[in-house]
């Protein structure tokens, strides 16, 4: 009787860590091939993985794939300054490792990845995930860059919740090292371990983060750039000495305003209009005048030539 208990406990055992065994993520689909999707798709093809990006048209997503060889140029050049041969054959192995579609539920029957990066908005959010969930397989985890949605309402979309995280990559996604790896309160252990070890393959830093709105760096960073903008709407100081000065005196990188056009004043307005919503007595969260006048006159930064500066 102890000889067929122990071998009770083992076979037990046995299915037990077979269960909670880390995914290895080879396959990824990355739906979305926007600056976002494009970067993602690119560092995951760059290190080893299999991937196709998603978008809705093929226009989309050629200028998607222009834009990841121009950007796996210019790292082939630094890479490989020494030796230009090898960095075009970088080049041409990354992209023979990025396929494309414009039919997202076709392709994620074998992926083990999904990494959504599409617009900011919960409802296309939910209905994506909602289609795709009928044709992924099982075993797949599904992921959402969002930078201002709560994870567990997207997530709530689907029946694999415990399959289901948040990993928020930071533009540009070639250059910046860090993803936060989010968590809810029902994604498993083995899901977010597997996240883990994917974002270092990628050679990037995770770090951890409940599902908080804005979760750690936008939470800290959005309010600095309204307060920003607000000290310049008093008349208090230009905009280009903000922007010096924070740059000069705090070490950063960007200005707050050269910062604002960069990630997009649409994508800005849209975190801070979500989060006054949530707790419209917050003073940090109210509404902004020259922000909203900019999105109302469709300039939005960098990305459509005019946002607080103008470009060419």
């Amino acid at each position: 009787m102890a000889f067929v208990t122990r071998q009770f406990v083992r076979s037990v055992s046995s299915s037990s860590t077979a269960s909670a065994k880390k995914i290895i993520v080879k396959h990824v689909t990355v739906i979305g091939g926007g600056l976002m999707g494009a970067g993602i798709a690119q560092v995951a093809a760059a290190t080893g993985h299999t991937v196709v990006l998603v978008d809705q048209t093929e226009d989309i997503l050629a200028k998607s794939k222009k834009g990841i060889e121009e950007s796996l140029r210019r790292v082939a050049k630094k890479k490989f300054a020494e030796n230009p041969k090898a960095g075009d054959e970088f080049v041409e192995k990354t992209l023979s490792s990025i396929s494309t579609s414009t039919d997202a539920a076709s392709v994620v029957h074998s992926t083990d990845l999904v990494v959504e990066a599409i617009v900011e908005n919960l409802k296309a959010k939910n209905e994506l995930f909602k289609r795709l969930d009928k044709f992924a397989s099982e075993h797949t985890i599904f992921a959402s860059n969002t930078s201002s949605l709560q994870i567990t309402n997207i997530a709530n979309a689907t029946t694999r919740q415990d399959r289901f995280a948040g990993l928020h990559f930071f533009n540009p996604v070639p250059l910046m090292k860090l993803v936060e790896v989010i968590k809810t309160p029902m994604t498993s252990q083995k899901t977010y371990e597997s996240l883990i070890d994917f974002t270092k393959v990628l050679g990037k830093h995770p770090v951890s983060c409940k599902d908080t709105p804005g979760f750690i760096v936008n939470r800290l960073l959005i309010p600095y750039l309204m307060e920003a903008i607000r000290l310049y709407e008093r008349g208090d100081a230009s905009k280009e000495d903000i922007d010096t000065a924070m740059k000069l005196g705090a070490g950063y990188p960007l200005g707050p305003f050269e910062l604002l056009d960069y990630v997009g004043l649409d994508t800005t307005k849209f975190i801070m209009d979500g989060w006054y919503e949530m707790d419209p007595k917050n003073p940090l969260f109210q509404p902004i005048p020259s922000l909203n006048k900019l999105v109302a006159e469709n300039k939005f930064g960098k990305k459509s030539g005019e946002g607080y500066y103008k470009y060419k």
